[in-house]
């Protein structure tokens, strides 16, 4: 099992900047935002299943065009998977007819291109060997996080937050845990913006990681274009045995099944 990292970042600004994608092995995707764009069509083709973290633009710009792109050349239509609140605003605000064809009704409702499915918190989501778990988060939207869990141990990653104690506590509830993928989005400097817009900055992320039981190593993804260098140097003081990394393109992680 590998999740690849085809995009990270809070905003764009080049090819290289690309918003929030993950790829598990070649069939699932964990959102859909600009860095899907680096796949090519017949890797489109493969996709079966995304997980979506919440609703906003970053985390779902392609999906829409992936299912108009490749669902006639399937024989099963993609599903998508996400909070109850999200499939909502995916279908009143996205596949309606009037931003994009509703592709839940397309070529019919028997056989459709896109199948939306509703996943709650802490439910899990068995694909082959892989276990897909919906996790608690905190965002100025309703937002969930995932977990990816295989035989080698597990993956978590907390789509758009701010600090979130069902999340901590669900975090040292993942005993094999390895990898945590978290954001942080802003500078400490603009604390008060992150914490309206329910985001973290280094200083909320210094304080959840001191909660953790756990001791996975830590990468911090959804950094916010033009923020960069300052973000980092802040992420470089005063962190315990957690010492965040940055989430970087094209970076892999291996569970083995």
């Amino acid at each position: 099992m590998e999740i690849r990292v085809l995009g990270c970042s809070g905003g764009i600004g080049g090819l290289a900047t690309r918003t929030t994608s993950l790829l598990l092995d070649e069939d699932v995707l964990i959102d859909c935002g600009t860095g899907l764009s680096v796949l090519s069509f017949e890797s489109l083709l493969k996709i079966n299943h995304v997980f979506i973290t919440h609703s906003h633009l970053d985390h779902i710009a392609l999906l829409p065009l992936l299912v108009d792109t490749v669902g006639e050349f399937r024989s099963q239509p993609i599903t998508v998977h996400a909070c109850a609140e999200t499939v909502h605003i995916l279908r009143a605000h996205i596949f309606n007819w009037l931003v994009w064809p509703d592709f839940t009704a397309i070529p019919d409702r028997e056989h459709p291109y896109l199948r939306l499915q509703v996943m709650e918190v802490g439910e899990t989501i068995r694909l082959g060997q892989r276990l897909i778990t919906a996790l608690p988060a905190l965002h100025s939207v309703p937002a969930v996080g995932y977990c990816v869990s295989g035989r080698g141990g597990s993956l978590a990653f907390s789509g758009d937050t701010g600090l979130c104690e069902p999340l901590i506590e669900a975090l040292n509830g993942i005993s094999d845990l390895r990898y945590l993928l978290v954001e942080t989005a802003f500078a400490d400097a603009q604390h008060d913006l992150a914490l309206a817009a329910r985001h973290m900055c280094p200083s909320t992320l210094r304080l959840m990681l001191s909660r953790l039981k756990v001791q996975p190593e830590v990468f911090v993804t959804h950094l916010k274009p033009g923020m960069q260098d300052v973000i980092a140097r802040e992420l470089a003081l005063g962190f315990g045995t957690l010492k965040p990394a940055l989430l970087s393109n094209e970076q892999r992680f291996v569970l083995q099944d």
